[in-house]
């Protein structure tokens, strides 16, 4: 009845990867922050709603196109997740060399409407090629190419993904303008989060690597 969910070791490391995706800065948390602080905090959450929406895409694209690959070549989905963790290296380094993209300064122009605000949200997210690079090779890790199972899971992962990081970017939203000043005057809590997404995310792909290994 329920075989799309992982295995509890599989949500736990799922989950710590969310949370930490959740806190690093990145386009999402720019608008969603600006929009707080130009149009308030509803237009904020709209916002959140907004890249929520596109990653609920983002996951149907990935559940239904990885479960054809597997399909049609399970060797081809193994080359995937392979080179989805050399990615996830890859972004690890250019989290080090690079910073955190953050801005915590208000949106130009007059204010936005709660619509406008929801597909700003809904289109950086949708439109954005790293995160279409990233969820198509950052979701497959947690599946398996021999498990029945494998759209279902990916499907339920996806779901999870927002439902972990929702409350986390609500806060960002509610805590913007004390969030804005706080990250002004402690830039150095932002080089902290970069260095823990570095170093997560290149022992997840070691494993990766090692695992395909065997």
């Amino acid at each position: 009845m329920f075989e799309f969910l992982p295995s509890l070791a599989t949500l736990i490391t799922f989950t710590g990867m969310c949370w930490i995706l959740a806190i690093t800065p990145g386009p999402d948390m720019t608008i969603s922050i600006s929009r707080a602080l130009s149009d308030g905090k509803a237009g904020g959450i709209m916002v959140v709603l907004g890249t929520s929406s596109g990653i609920v895409i983002h996951t149907m694209l990935v559940a239904f196109g990885i479960s054809a690959l597997i399909i049609a070549s399970p060797t081809a989905f193994m080359i995937l997740k392979t080179g989805g963790a050399g990615y996830l290296v890859w972004l690890a380094i250019q989290a080090i060399r690079n910073g955190s993209s953050l801005s915590v300064k208000k949106a130009d122009g007059p204010a936005k409407s709660g619509l406008a605000n929801f597909l700003s949200g809904f289109m950086i997210n949708l439109m954005n090629p790293k995160v279409i690079i990233f969820f198509m090779t950052f979701l497959p890790q947690f599946v398996n190419a021999s498990d029945p199972h494998v759209t279902g899971k990916l499907l339920f992962l996806g779901g999870w993904f927002i439902l972990v990081g929702m409350p986390v970017n609500l806060i960002i939203v509610l805590t913007a303008e004390k969030l804005a000043v706080w990250l002004a005057a402690n830039r150095k809590v932002l080089r902290g989060i970069d260095y823990t997404f570095a170093g997560v995310f290149s022992l997840f792909a070691v494993k990766i690597f090692m695992t395909q290994a065997r």
